[in-house]
């Protein structure tokens, strides 16, 4: 689990590094015909706000894998560890629940409902940008997945040492 875990984060390390770099080209690339040659780039201008987005929620999803999603570790480290593990899966409920239905569902929905819109720039069906939702609401799911059978597993490894 720990090996296909690992080779979905790095993959998604790569695409977001490759969209921040892409980001970065097109940002100095639209500063130059901007400023220098005075004929701004309007494709450039409209992918890089579609890179964003797509780097942002491809982020997200790493902090899901890392849980490093909101929590209030102060309250829930008042608890006893039995309580603690508990909450902490709750938690991983809550995310799962959010990516199934507002990510994938949602994420479905609004796709399937702009593939019909182009984008004003590119050209391109804008429910092509739009399929990150569901695609980083899946992978939610399955780090949630993976994240609360690590804390069942941590319980269970404890239990086994004392």
């Amino acid at each position: 689990m720990k090996t296909f875990r690992n080779g979905i984060t790095r993959i998604l390390n790569g695409l977001a590094g490759i969209s921040f770099i892409a980001m970065v080209i097109l940002t100095c690339w639209q500063v130059l015909t901007r400023y220098v040659l005075k004929n701004p780039s309007t494709w450039s201008e409209e992918l890089v706000g579609y890179l964003f987005a797509w780097m942002s929620l491809l982020g997200a999803s790493i902090v899901t894998c890392e849980r490093g999603h909101m929590n209030i570790p102060i309250i829930v480290e008042r608890f006893s560890e039995t309580v603690q593990k508990g909450l902490n899966c709750f938690g991983e409920v809550v995310a799962f629940l959010f990516s199934a239905v507002i990510l994938v569902f949602g994420g479905v929905q609004i796709t399937t409902l702009a593939m019909g819109q182009m984008t004003s720039s590119l050209g391109v069906p804008i429910g092509i940008f739009y399929i990150v939702l569901p695609l980083c609401g899946i992978l939610n799911m399955i780090y949630t997945v993976l994240n609360i059978a690590d804390i069942l597993k941590k319980q269970t490894e404890e239990k086994e040492a004392v």
